[in-house]
């Protein structure tokens, strides 16, 4: 992974001073969608002898999460069974269906006073590591954001393109937007709200942005095809941001 410069978030910069700030945070898996596109539920599928939710906790844990939940539907065994074999705090979402900011108000009201921001990583970013989730807490800290996020870059023909990816870290200054029954658009709007204010981690890394959301998105992953790569002239499979 390449850390290129963002909103003052060089990793070299960062890396004299991560032992200096501490950001109290808690990672935040949502895994309680239906996985309709895939056909089974993605918290379960494994990747490499890891399934896809022991993948995004551990990636939370290495990144410096002081604890992570995960958020399950009710009463789907297999689902709950896999959170729990994580280690993290389990979550049931009674109403799943209205969408993951359902998911994140719930595991914001279970916080103690003095967790300072959750790291928010959806299940089907299994590629994420511990080093962009260290990257991006730092920058929070540095920086005083209210967020911070990824931001993939990538040349297709030659002409630079950027998409934001996960996870999203966001600082208890958005809680209370984050959980205002009135918000419309989920945690996309509060995003673009604070888009600039937040602390930017440009970044060379598709894994980032890859979300496996389907069957054929699997099995490109499995064979080491990831999306968002840089394309030379004339090449056209590529596709454009979204």
């Amino acid at each position: 992974m390449t850390f290129a410069s963002g909103r003052a978030t060089t990793a070299a910069s960062h890396e004299a001073r991560d032992t200096q700030i501490e950001v109290k945070t808690v990672g935040v898996v949502p895994a309680s969608g239906a996985s309709r596109r895939m056909g089974t539920p993605k918290a379960t599928m494994d990747l490499n002898g890891r399934s896809f939710v022991q993948r995004v906790v551990d990636a939370l844990r290495d990144g410096g999460c002081e604890d992570v939940i995960v958020v399950v539907p009710p009463g789907d065994a297999k689902i709950i069974s896999a959170a729990r074999a994580t280690g993290a705090t389990i979550i049931e979402n009674p109403d799943p269906g209205e969408g993951p900011i359902t998911s994140m108000r719930l595991a914001i009201r279970t916080l103690s006073e003095d967790v300072d921001a959750i790291a928010w990583l959806p299940v089907d970013y299994p590629l994420v590591d511990g080093a962009i989730v260290r990257h991006l807490l730092s920058s929070i800290a540095t920086e005083s954001a209210p967020l911070a996020l990824p931001v993939h870059e990538y040349f297709i023909d030659g002409v630079r393109h950027e998409k934001r990816g996960h996870p999203a870290v966001f600082t208890r200054a958005l809680f209370p937007e984050l959980t205002d029954p009135g918000l419309v658009g989920g945690a996309r709007r509060v995003v673009l709200r604070h888009l600039t204010r937040a602390a930017l981690a440009v970044v060379r890394d598709p894994r980032v942005v890859t979300d496996i959301d389907t069957p054929s998105d699997y099995d490109a992953v499995r064979s080491g095809h990831v999306p968002y790569r840089d394309q030379p002239p004339s090449t056209t499979t590529e596709d454009r941001p979204r």
